[in-house]
């Protein structure tokens, strides 16, 4: 099959599913749009499955583009070099086009030079599920502006438009009884739209592929059995503190700089993230354990531990991701956890610039009184040791506030704070 059927197939493809499926608004979409009014290349990337490539067919369907995936067997050994027929292929098929889509294109040996060239008369959008591999070759190679939008599997609110219920300013009691089934659904199921299609499995063949073709594939890893014993191990221990030398020899690795090097390509493939632990000396923020999340909390209760069986650290899981996805808006934003020498902990520290602008708590309880008092007094301490005064609890289903040593804790149950601007 030559080169120009592909791209016929592909583009049909997409085009089905945009027709038989429901396809919902994301959030960044407008974003896309407004920066492609112009030439320049749009960065998307993101874990496997989360949307990418519909995403890119959306921004701009209704304009001349062409469109090829490079996550396809059939051209998997395609070299450098080929990309011009591809090219070619766009012009013979819909004449002169305005915008080209270059799907999963880290698969290409030397893509970024072709982009690069292309870019100079054309909208680009490059779609990519290896973090490393882009932003590397993107700040080595390309010239010029480029925006890097980061997609993720569906937030609440994305998940809640799926669902098609109405987010609003107020709620009868009905809707939000409504509201919390629904969130329920969401972190068991997570936001990976083939999960309300196709159910879990469609999820764990997403963990597999990853495993398979972003990891031990790429990166040609002989420990196979210890690489997914890790894998496992991560997801099972989601919104813990790791140490890679208690996992090295948990394992049975020899050398602790490999367990780092594989958990970094699980960060590349968009599977986990890090938080450090916050310190004012870089020094003891560096050495200090990390603290590890997943990007989806379907995953969690799939790989690694039920949503029934602990609660607490899935939506402090959910939080994290809530953060995580605003941070990849904000590049000013940072995220950390804090812990002092007496194991007193905060979940979540906000930072902008060189101030600490929130401290968050999670604590799965239905009301004030069920709120553990050494959460308290360590959101106290944290908030004397950083300086800071916005306190806030995130509960399961209690909405109020807390007066201790002339302090005010806000407390706002999870579906409210994920439906917030």
């Amino acid at each position: 099959m030559d080169i120009k059927e592909i791209i016929r197939e592909q583009r049909k493809e997409i085009e089905e599913i945009e027709k038989r499926e429901k396809i919902i608004f994301r959030e960044s979409l407008d974003k896309a749009r407004n920066f492609l009014k112009y030439p320049n290349i749009l960065v998307i990337t993101g874990i496997r499955r989360c949307g990418k490539s519909i995403f890119s067919y959306l921004a701009e369907k209704d304009k001349k583009f062409g469109y090829i995936n490079f996550d396809d067997e059939r051209i998997i050994d395609l070299k450098s070099e080929s990309l011009d027929k591809v090219l070619q292929s766009f012009y013979e098929l819909y004449g002169k086009v305005e915008y080209i889509i270059l799907d999963e294109i880290q698969n290409i040996p030397k893509w970024e030079l072709f982009a690069n060239r292309l870019r100079r008369t054309k909208k680009i959008i490059i779609t990519g599920s290896n973090s490393k591999l882009l932003s590397g070759e993107l700040a080595t190679h390309l010239t010029g502006r480029h925006l890097d939008i980061q997609l993720f599997p569906f937030s609440f609110k994305e998940f809640l438009n799926f669902k098609e219920f109405k987010i609003q300013q107020a709620y009868t009691s009905e809707e939000k009884s409504q509201i919390k089934n629904y969130l329920e659904e969401f972190l068991k199921n997570g936001g990976f739209p083939e999960s309300y299609k196709f159910g879990g499995q469609a999820v764990i063949k997403v963990y597999d592929d990853i495993l398979t073709k972003d990891i031990l594939l790429r990166y040609n890893i002989k420990k196979i059995n210890e690489l997914k014993q890790l894998g496992k191990y991560v997801l099972s221990n989601s919104s813990e503190e790791i140490s890679y030398s208690r996992l090295a020899k948990l394992l049975g690795v020899k050398h602790v700089s490999t367990i780092s090097n594989w958990i970094s390509y699980f960060k590349e493939a968009f599977l986990i993230f890090e938080l450090e632990r916050f310190s004012f000396k870089l020094k003891q923020q560096f050495v200090a354990p990390k603290k590890i999340y997943c990007v989806d909390t379907g995953l969690v209760n799939l790989i690694g531990f039920k949503f029934s069986e602990n609660k607490g650290k899935i939506i402090e899981n959910a939080v994290a991701i809530e953060l995580y996805r605003r941070k990849s808006q904000d590049y000013n934003l940072g995220i950390y956890y804090w812990k002092d020498h007496q194991q007193r902990e905060t979940d979540f520290v906000l930072k902008k610039r060189n101030k600490v602008k929130q401290l968050i708590q999670v604590s799965y309880v239905n009301s004030k009184e069920n709120i553990k008092e050494r959460e308290i007094t360590s959101l106290l301490r944290a908030s004397k040791d950083l300086k800071c005064n916005n306190l806030l609890v995130i509960s399961w289903d209690y909405d109020g506030e807390i007066k201790r040593e002339k302090k005010t804790i806000k407390i706002i149950s999870l579906w409210r704070w994920l439906l917030e601007k």
